[in-house]
């Protein structure tokens, strides 16, 4: 082995015991990392204590969920059991409000579960603020390496090194140099590691900042539902007065009105397609088969879905045929897709609703307008404004089954009920 050869031998020895040494100056050198802000705050280098801290207040907010799920089981089980009797005064107040403590929890659970994602999220930046002070340590680490062999031979360190008394034992050992090759590539290998779960660390923050957009949408609807139970149970106390014979004489004309409603819906649509059927080689049909429907009203805030279990007067007339969104009293309604009117009913303070025919397959239903502008047997466009939302207790068109302001939004096939949710955009 020539001269030049080992001392360079001896020199990257040297450098990886800097590098692999626990207690090595490279190693005191790059731990100095600045500190980073996060929000508002900022955090010092130890981000494994903040991981910790988070980790510790994530725990005892998801033993709060626990604690709020099993509130909620309880409510469930009294509404089941009164569900059971039969539809009485008493029973359905009681039920109503039991919906309402159970709803008041799910909105506590919501508002636990949007503490929880943030938490989460806050964590999550602390663990990517971790992956990158270990990336910069990483990077130091091979920098100085290079750096350091790189001034080697301008610098005359090697004369330093050869002096030593210990290294005519290691010359003979040519698997050191093999060995610090190896250690380098370690280096590399671990920096893209670190750099790959820097990635992951990265969409998962995505992730989670999607979930709590979402879980915010789903606190509104949650307090919506609430506020529908409350005028649900006002309206019927009002109404009956506490008197038992005046809530059976309301159930009785509510159920007929809902049957006599249905049974109209079904020969509307039947005889309207039969006087269509020429009308659609015009175009101005929707086209066959499934249709893509516009939101009818633009706040997307649902109060009650398809078949919804805790629809208020399901004992009184079946599942829920559609989805209520919330509006306002007097927000513009637009059609949901193109196609003609079977049927604009006018039901003074009872229940009113327009009809519109879209092919051969599908239609829509508008529930609870307060205003009407459009006739029957004419053509209307997507997203044209057909009249104004409703069901303010007391108003035009709102009729027996009232939750509050909203729009009850059906969409049929073949004269069928199905979730509007699988047809919306």
């Amino acid at each position: 082995m020539n001269k030049k050869l080992y001392k360079k031998i001896i020199f990257l020895l040297f450098l990886a015991t800097l590098v692999m040494s626990a207690n090595g100056p490279l190693l005191a050198m790059s731990s100095v990392v600045p500190r980073h802000k996060v929000g508002d705050l900022w955090i010092c280098a130890d981000y494994q204590k903040d991981i910790e801290e988070t980790q510790k207040k994530i725990e005892e907010q998801q033993k709060k969920k626990e604690d709020l799920e099993k509130q909620q089981k309880i409510y469930q089980q009294k509404i089941e059991e009164k569900r059971k009797e039969g539809i009485t005064l008493k029973n359905e107040l009681i039920i109503l409000e039991n919906q309402i403590n159970k709803q008041k929890i799910a909105i506590r659970m919501k508002e636990n579960e949007i503490e929880i994602t943030d938490l989460e999220i806050k964590n999550t930046q602390f663990k990517i603020l971790q992956k990158q002070k270990e990336i910069i340590e990483q990077k130091n680490k091979i920098s100085e390496v290079l750096r350091l062999i790189n001034q080697q031979d301008k610098k005359g360190m090697l004369e330093i090194v050869v002096l030593a008394n210990s290294l005519a034992d290691i010359l003979g050992q040519g698997r050191h140099f093999n060995s610090l090759q190896k250690s380098l590539i370690s280096f590399l290998d671990d920096l893209k590691e670190k750099k790959d779960n820097l990635k992951g660390k990265e969409k998962e923050l995505q992730t989670e900042r999607q979930n709590l957009v979402f879980l915010k949408k789903e606190l509104e609807n949650e307090k919506a539902k609430l506020s529908s139970n409350k005028i649900v149970q006002t309206k019927i106390l009002d109404e009956t007065r506490g008197a038992e014979w005046r809530f059976q004489s309301l159930l009785a004309e509510a159920i007929t009105e809902q049957k006599n409603i249905e049974r109209e819906i079904s020969a509307l649509e039947k005889q309207l397609r039969e006087k269509l059927t020429f009308k659609e080689e015009t175009g101005l049909m929707e086209g066959e088969g499934e249709i893509i429907f516009s939101w009818p009203v633009p706040s997307g805030v649902i109060t009650a879905t398809f078949h919804d279990p805790d629809y208020p007067y399901k004992r009184w007339i079946g599942e829920h045929s559609g989805i209520d969104l919330r509006a306002g009293q007097g927000t513009p309604v637009r059609a949901a897709a193109s196609g003609y009117v079977a049927r604009a009913r006018h039901g003074g303070m009872g229940y009113s609703y327009v009809l519109i025919i879209h092919n051969e397959e599908f239609s829509t239903l508008y529930g609870h307008l307060s205003q009407i502008n459009v006739e029957e047997g004419s053509y209307i466009r997507r997203g044209e404004v057909m009249g104004k939302s409703g069901g303010m207790p007391g108003t035009p068109g709102a009729g027996y089954f009232v939750t509050g302001p909203h729009l009850h939004f059906e969409v049929r096939l073949k004269g069928i009920p199905v979730n509007p949710l699988n047809y919306l955009l």
